[in-house]
């Protein structure tokens, strides 16, 4: 999945214990199989997969490393080498690989709610390049990627978890979208190279005959989102309008039968073009153990956004299983999420981590890399070798999940909201005299449970107009937006508009009457009500923030009484045009 080239796309250790839901996904009966439209053990139970795509381990692309311009993989060791050496890009790369993805991820995706893991391989891990073979269609195979996948698989038994496997950068590159395949353009595709097929069906023959007695081995994900206009490159170069897509279901087929060679018993996933939501030509299905897999971004989450995938699985009684997609808010995340579960689709979210936060981790940056950053970008001037070395490997460094940044708010959207309305306390807030909350602390829970924002997701392939959710991309993934102070002080609630609110549950130690306190900033004569509950407790407070100013002010709002317990604290905007740091509550 890519960041910047989706517009084209078809609309088609450190644990928090999560609830996980239903008996469909705990504890494997044997190997998982296709039974007409369901996934199912050898118990014959559905299967209902939730899991996540380690994208960024084993294949970088650009956008994780905030690297926006030919973000290929090859591109960005050049330039690393470039800055540094030869032999401090080996360092960078093997102390990447080694802290990105451990057994320590694994426990906490297992202790959050997640059954299942898909891991996007790229083949030069398992094996060398067409024109680096030193004879010519022989191939040479690789340890390093068997040792990671069979490391990570062991993790997966560990914690009773599927591993999915999925050939992300298949030789050649499968398509024009150059960053997911890591894909040189001035070399043979994966379509214009018989030599580069040939290792893919290998490759894969490979792998089923390592894992062919692995029950834990969810399935085969055969290709990644091939996209490329078999008919018309010119004018259809990611083969979303191609209409027989006759190489695809040759080199598919291919692969199937190299597979069936050595395993008979594990599902293979098969994606159409057009970054696997074009199936013309594709089906029906060639074997009796199939699933169908597409991906979905940044579109509507009704039925129609799915209709095309629903009738596919209906005419085909085959299974539907949602390979890829995220890079959203919190909201369009419980909104999909909602969506598939209801129509029995499994789903693997994108990604685990990277720098940035609406994904379950953020991989932290450091001040050495954001020079070499600036200087890729061309901001800013070029970071002595020392630098660059010390940046790039802190940020290897960081990838560990020791040190990543763990967003629950996110975890929560995933697991816990697509099936309640219950709003959960972010931060323990214990008032006992007085309390300072931070604005940015308000309840977990859905948009018009937890909070209200008028502006939550983005939807541009269903909209054709990009909408920030959280404007500020900080701190948290709701539909809020939060920024951090520009002296790097505190994070605070941006761009308050008309009827927006954030609620606040607050543990009352004793019952009385209680001052309460806003501290604010803006540019406009704006009011704000606080509830408490569903009972007005003060009303039209306006506020005097009219300077234009970042300047926090101090304002009361009133005196209220609170009862011993949980209280429900609603901070309204009666009128927005206001920014909103903390709420300071005080006993009378």
């Amino acid at each position: 999945m890519k960041i910047h080239t989706m517009m084209g796309r078809l609309a088609g250790g450190i644990a928090l214990a999560m609830q996980m839901f239903s008996g469909d996904a705990a504890t494997a009966q044997g190997f998982l199989k296709a039974d007409g439209k369901r996934i199912v053990n050898e118990k014959g139970e559905n299967i209902l997969l939730r899991g996540i795509g380690f994208g960024g381990w084993m294949l970088q692309e650009g956008y994780m490393l905030g690297v926006y311009a030919e973000g290929q993989q090859y591109r960005i060791r050049e330039r690393v080498e470039e800055l540094t050496s030869k032999q401090q890009a080996d360092e960078f790369y093997a102390a990447w690989l080694k802290n990105h993805t451990t057994k320590a991820d694994i426990d906490s995706l297992k202790a959050w709610g997640f059954n299942s893991v898909r891991l996007p391989m790229h083949y030069n891990l398992y094996t060398l390049p067409v024109d680096k073979e030193p004879v010519a269609g022989k191939n040479t195979w690789l340890d390093k990627g068997f040792a990671m996948t069979d490391s990570l698989l062991a993790w997966c038994k560990a914690n009773q978890m599927y591993l999915i496997l999925d050939l992300h950068a298949a030789p050649g590159g499968q398509g024009n979208d150059l960053n997911i395949s890591d894909r040189d353009p001035s070399k043979p595709s994966l379509w214009e190279s018989e030599a580069n097929q040939a290792k893919t069906v290998a490759l894969w023959h490979k792998l089923a005959e390592r894992y062919a007695n692995e029950p834990w081995i969810g399935g085969y994900d055969i290709i990644n989102e091939p996209n490329w206009g078999f008919s018309d490159l010119k004018n259809d170069k990611n083969g979303t309008g191609e209409k027989e897509n006759k190489p695809l279901r040759k080199l598919m087929m291919d692969i199937t039968t190299a597979i069936r060679q050595v395993d008979k018993k594990h599902i293979i996933i098969i994606e159409g073009n057009g970054w696997g939501n074009n199936y013309n030509g594709v089906l029906p299905q060639w074997d009796n153990n199939m699933v169908l897999s597409f991906h979905k971004y940044w579109n509507y989450n009704d039925e129609a956004s799915i209709k095309h995938i629903i009738d596919y699985r209906d005419k085909y009684n085959i299974p539907a299983w949602l390979g890829e997609t995220g890079e959203n808010s919190n909201v369009w995340f419980t909104q999909a999420i909602s969506l598939l579960e209801k129509n029995n689709i499994g789903w693997a979210w994108w990604p685990l981590k990277k720098l940035g936060g609406n994904n379950p981790l953020q991989v932290r940056n450091n001040p050495a890399y954001e020079q070499v950053q600036r200087y890729w970008r061309g901001e800013g001037l070029k970071p002595d070798a020392a630098t660059a070395y010390k940046g790039l490997m802190q940020l290897a460094a960081n990838t560990n999940i020791k040190t990543n940044i763990v967003h629950h708010d996110v975890i929560d959207a995933m697991l816990r909201q697509p099936s309640t309305k219950v709003t959960k306390p972010f931060a323990a807030n214990r008032l006992n005299k007085s309390l300072t909350i931070n604005a940015v602390d308000y309840d977990l829970g859905t948009n018009g449970y937890a909070y209200f924002d008028t502006d939550t997701a983005d939807y541009h392939v269903s909209t054709g107009k990009s909408t920030a959710g959280n404007k500020g991309g900080a701190y948290r993934n709701d539909g809020v937006d939060i920024l951090k102070a520009d002296d790097g002080g505190i994070y605070f609630v941006s761009d308050i508009e008309d009827g927006e609110w954030l609620q606040y549950t607050v543990d009352v130690l004793e019952k009385g009457n209680y001052s309460i306190k806003v501290k604010v900033a803006g540019n406009n004569e704006a009011a704000v009500s606080a509830l408490n509950g569903t009972t007005t407790i003060i009303k039209n407070v306006s506020l005097p923030v009219k300077d234009g100013s970042q300047k926090w002010q101090e304002v009361t709002l009133g005196k209220v009484t609170l009862n011993k317990g949980a209280n429900h604290l609603r901070i309204l905007a009666d009128k927005g045009g206001f920014n909103l740091s903390q709420i300071i509550i005080t006993k009378n």
